[in-house]
Formats: C-alpha cells, sequence, structure tokens
C-alpha cells in the first residue's frame, strides 16, 4: 500500500509540473534571440546554435565543455532559460545557467547559481541552487533538490529573480526558494551588476557522490539545450557608471521588475513553494553542522518544521523517491486527475 500510495503521489507532482511551462517562458515574459543578448564564450564548435537563432546547445566531449554569455551587465533582472539535460550515464557532468561578475570581481564576486549535477545511468540529475556575494566562496549557501520530472525528457523553464530585497528560484512557475535580504547579511547578498551565463563543464571532482564517480568520456558527447531565453532587467556598464549613478538610472527598472507577477509571491505560490522544499529538497547548508559547526546564517530559519526533517550533515532524513527509479518499480495508476498548474 505504501508503494502505491508513493507512486500516486509521484506521479500527481509530475502532471503538476508538467501542465505550467514546459518549452515557454515563464509568466509570458518576452524572449531574446541568441545574437541580441548573448556571445559565445568558449568550447569553440561545441556551442550550436538554432537556424532562427532562438536556441543553442551545448556539448560537452574530452577536450572541452562550451558555454555563453550575455553581451550586457545587469543591475537586477528576471533571468531565464529553458534547459533541457543530457540523457544515460552523466555523472561528473555539470551543466549550469547563473549570474556572476567574477570575471570583473575576481576578488569579491557575486553570483547566483541553477547547477544541474549529473548522475550514473538510472539515477535522477540532482539540481543544486547557490548565493555568493561579494566573494564569500567559504560561506556557500547550496541546497539540493530532487524534481518529480525527468529532465532529460523534455525541456523545463529555470528563472533566477534578484531584485536588491530578495532572490527568488523558480522552476517553471513554481517557486523553489527564496532568500529575503538582511541587514545581518551584509555583503553576503549580491549587490553588483552581473553577466548572465550558461555553460556544461566536467565537474568530476566534486559533482557526484561527492566526487568518488568521475565522467565516463565512452558516452560523449554530453549534450544540453537551451531556449527561450528572458533577459530582463536594467543593463549597465560597471566601468562607466558609478554605484549611485547606476543606482538611480535603474531605479525605474527595479520598481517595475518588483511589481511583476513573478516577483510576487501569493499565499497559493507559498503553498507551492513550502510543498516543493518539504518533498523534493534532499540537501541544505544551513543545517550541515559538520560543514559550518555552529555558525549560524541570518538567512535560515533554524526553529520552522524544516529544521526536523535534515540530519547533521545537511541531507534530508528521508529523501524522495527518484523519477527514474520509481518508473522500474511501481507502475502508474491511469485515472489520476490532471490539473493545470502546480499551485492549484
Amino acid at each position: 500500500m505504501a508503494a502505491t500510495t508513493g507512486a500516486i503521489t509521484a506521479f500527481f507532482f509530475v502532471f503538476l509540473f508538467s501542465a505550467v511551462a514546459v518549452a515557454s517562458p515563464p509568466f509570458n515574459v518576452p524572449t531574446v534571440s541568441f545574437s541580441h543578448g548573448f556571445a559565445h564564450l568558449f568550447g569553440n564548435d561545441n556551442l550550436v546554435r538554432s537556424p532562427d537563432d532562438r536556441s543553442a546547445r551545448l556539448s560537452l566531449n574530452r577536450y572541452t565543455g562550451s558555454g555563453f554569455i550575455s553581451t550586457d551587465l545587469y543591475d537586477h533582472g528576471f533571468f531565464s532559460a529553458s534547459v533541457k539535460l543530457p540523457k544515460d550515464f552523466t555523472a561528473g557532468v555539470v551543466v549550469a545557467f547563473y549570474t556572476s561578475n567574477g570575471e570583473i570581481f575576481p576578488r569579491t564576486h557575486d553570483e547566483l547559481d541553477f547547477e544541474f549535477l549529473g548522475n550514473v545511468e538510472d539515477k535522477d540529475w540532482r539540481i543544486q541552487t547557490n548565493i555568493y556575494g561579494n566573494g564569500s566562496t567559504a560561506r556557500g549557501r547550496e541546497e539540493r533538490y530532487l524534481v518529480p520530472f525527468d529532465p532529460t525528457e523534455e525541456a523545463h523553464s529555470y528563472s533566477i529573480l534578484w531584485t536588491p530585497d530578495y532572490i527568488i528560484f523558480y522552476i517553471d512557475e513554481v517557486p523553489i526558494r527564496e532568500v529575503v535580504r538582511t541587514e545581518a547579511m551584509g555583503g553576503d547578498f549580491p549587490s553588483k551588476p552581473m553577466s548572465v551565463y550558461a555553460t556544461i563543464w566536467d565537474g568530476s571532482s566534486w559533482a557526484t557522490a561527492y566526487g568518488r564517480i568521475k565522467i565516463n568520456y565512452e558516452y560523449e558527447p554530453f549534450v544540453s539545450e537551451f531556449a527561450d531565453l528572458v533577459l530582463h532587467g536594467c543593463r549597465v556598464d560597471p566601468v562607466l557608471q558609478q554605484a549611485v549613478e547606476t543606482a538611480d538610472r535603474c531605479a525605474e527598472s527595479v520598481e517595475e521588475l518588483m511589481s511583476a507577477d513573478f516577483a510576487l509571491l501569493t499565499p497559493r505560490k507559498r503553498a507551492a513553494m513550502r510543498r516543493f522544499r518539504e518533498r523534493y529538497m534532499i540537501y541544505c547548508f544551513c543545517y550541515d553542522q559538520h560543514r559550518y559547526g555552529n555558525v549560524t546564517f541570518p538567512d535560515c530559519d533554524y526553529v520552522s518544521p524544516e529544521h526536523t526533517r535534515f540530519g547533521e550533515w545537511g541531507d534530508n532524513k528521508v529523501p524522495p523517491m527518484e523519477v527514474r527509479s520509481s518508473r522500474r518499480r511501481s507502475p502508474v495508476p491511469s485515472s489520476l486527475p490532471v490539473t493545470t498548474s502546480w499551485i492549484d
């Protein structure tokens, strides 16, 4: 009975996710063509643009990975891409969609990450979010999740909202993480203009089973697809613009950003975020005592029920069933209702 209930629950949440925004931009935000928003970063022929200039494929082989970067920097914004991940044995592979200013501020850089961590065959990809501010790489704020769908079968949207007061990570139109700026965070909250990146690379040293399982190039090339590219924010030149001038010039853009649908966490959206975190978060830096000891973070809620689900290593004590494993073990009932939205 328990196995059947688990299968029904997993199937139900697959419908909730897949109904919202498969291969389409979230919240009906306008997309940009590759040539109007991005440029080749590295990887030579491992980056291939589509004939209509609306998408790009990034591949990794034994010689190089690949990536692209936005042609402008942004002082806050909403950034999104529909991503389809490589199939089969992908241990050691890292696909990333993120913002950073590391090339301009190498010692005090800011960063907001979606990182997709490959796995052995028949095991699910791990999805990781992370935040750095002012070079705070020693205080990484990683969270990791499983998702109730196979991200190699079809594209899903992954979005980052960055405002002066808070950050929200979305999968499709489902908020999965919110970080609210507090005075205690200080420089740990990203504040300097950033570029937007997409990359694929060899992360064998850490990506899968803490680096114990390495990439196997017998399965190359590893190909990821990026489409529905969104760059919605205030473009700036950090070399020519002083901080005060940038803030003044971008004030109207930031006000517009913070009044958009994707910036408003209604009670329904908060309920959806809570359900996602309860069911699919498998690691949280807040509770990793072996890494941080008795250090506390101002953006962590140590008194919420969430705390009780995680052990001293920050891992979920009862992790969710993996999608690929559940397909092998449990038949999916065919009579379940289809909902129209994750939030409903």
